[in-house]
């Protein structure tokens, strides 16, 4: 099977300059090819990743993968979808999020020499006005400009000429990227159709008609309840682990509809096709048992963060799920109870009671916090709870820092012991 082939059983094809010439061009060598990324941000989510996805499946079938960052680009800002137009941001602030993604991508396509990463403010940043008039200008027509989808849909309320000029600077990456890297092949979201194609026209008039230069867009993912694929119901899932834990992370695609977990799969996961259908089998024969969610996160989550986060999530979970917490670490507990009901402590000793009603305000009243003592329905740090009389020491586990107050079978608490 084709990488082209391959990319369409994984429902990743949306739409393709020339099907047949890149078909062809793909089997007779190994291609240079793009996809870019503006640091309007100082990580990716998991929507960024899509393209990104592709790039490594070719990277993996030895083809050669480059990736801009738009060090320029992203110093303006694209028109995108929204009804209006991007904030600037300073030039320090880009050359932050630039180290940042540079980072991210350095993880995820490893550092072996077998991609690139190339930033366009090497060159666009070189263009004087008047050069980028008369070179480049003079070979955009205003009126198929304004037929792209992605400034057509902003003509309404408005575009200001520098947002307007996004697509020539992004056709001269595709030029830059055709005379220097020998790059024939741009991916993008289905959204960056326009901005490919006026990329290939560029080269078409610069180099030839002949020059053999295709784009591949990928399809926009919607989830089957209908809504965009990327984001949970906190915001959006994010890479940086600092801003979405792994434990979060993992999470986020184990509770993935039953629904959507096939097709995701397909598209995150760099599982064969075999594997793959058994997995969808196990979805339409034993959906409780949830293994293919499982396999998703497993997958994903070592992809993006580790094997060892693979195995941190799981304990958690694990821990979680059995009500047996006094095995997690301090770092465990930060993610696993992130968003759970907290409340700051002091790490003096108190009587139970008093320190549940009083101090945490887990229970309503003395009176309800001796029945539930007494009935076996409180945990502390894992451990059952029965006589009134007993003293709670917050520095007792997890290195002093946590108390762990489980109130019935599922209803957590987090006391955070302050200095």
């Amino acid at each position: 099977m084709s990488i082209i082939d391959e990319l369409k059983w994984r429902g990743a094809v949306n739409q393709q300059t020339d099907e047949a010439g890149l078909a062809e061009l793909v089997n007779e060598k190994k291609v240079g090819l793009y996809a870019g990324i503006d640091p309007t941000g100082d990580s990716m989510h998991i929507g960024h990743l899509i393209p990104f996805m592709i790039l490594k499946r070719f990277q993996l079938a030895g083809h050669r993968p480059y990736i801009v960052i738009g060090g320029a680009t992203g110093s303006i800002g694209d028109p995108s979808g929204k009804k209006s137009e991007r904030v600037l941001q300073t030039m320090d602030q880009v050359r932050h999020n630039q180290e940042c993604l540079t980072k991210q991508m350095e993880h995820l396509f490893g550092q072996d020499g077998s991609f690139k990463i190339v930033n366009n403010y090497d060159w666009l940043s070189k263009l004087s006005l008047l050069d980028f008039l008369r070179d480049y200008g003079k070979l955009f027509n205003v009126n198929t400009m304004l037929n792209k989808e992605i400034v057509a849909s902003r003509l309404e309320v408005g575009i200001s000429y520098t947002e307007f000029t996004y697509q020539i600077l992004q056709s001269i990456d595709f030029l830059h990227l055709y005379r220097h890297e020998d790059v024939q092949l741009q991916i993008g979201g289905a959204d960056q159709w326009g901005n490919i194609t006026s990329g290939i026209d560029l080269i078409h008039r610069q180099e030839g008609t002949d020059a053999k230069v295709y784009g591949l867009t990928i399809p926009l993912l919607l989830k089957a309840d209908g809504t965009k694929f990327g984001k949970s119901e906190g915001g959006n899932v994010w890479l940086d682990p600092e801003k979405t834990s792994p434990y979060d992370f993992y999470q986020f695609w184990i509770n993935t509809d039953d629904r959507d977990v096939v097709k995701f799969l397909k598209y995150f996961t760099f599982l064969d096709q075999d594997e793959i259908n058994r997995l969808a089998d196990a979805v339409a024969t034993h959906p409780e048992k949830r293994e293919a969610q499982k396999r998703l996160a497993e997958e994903v989550t070592e992809f993006v963060h580790g094997k060892d986060a693979v195995v941190e999530a799981q304990h958690i979970t694990k821990a979680l799920f059995s009500g047996d917490v006094a095995e997690l670490t301090a770092n465990e507990i930060e993610q696993g109870f992130k968003n759970m009901p907290s409340v700051t402590v002091t790490s003096a000793k108190q009587g139970i009671v008093e320190w549940l009603v009083d101090t945490t305000k887990i229970e309503s009243s003395r009176r309800q916090a001796r029945e539930d003592v007494t009935n076996g329905a409180i945990r502390i740090n894992g451990e059952k709870v029965t006589d009134t009389d007993a003293e709670i020491d917050p520095s007792a586990a997890f290195d002093g820092k946590f108390v762990i107050v489980r109130r019935g079978k599922k209803r957590y608490f987090l006391a955070r012991v302050s200095d």
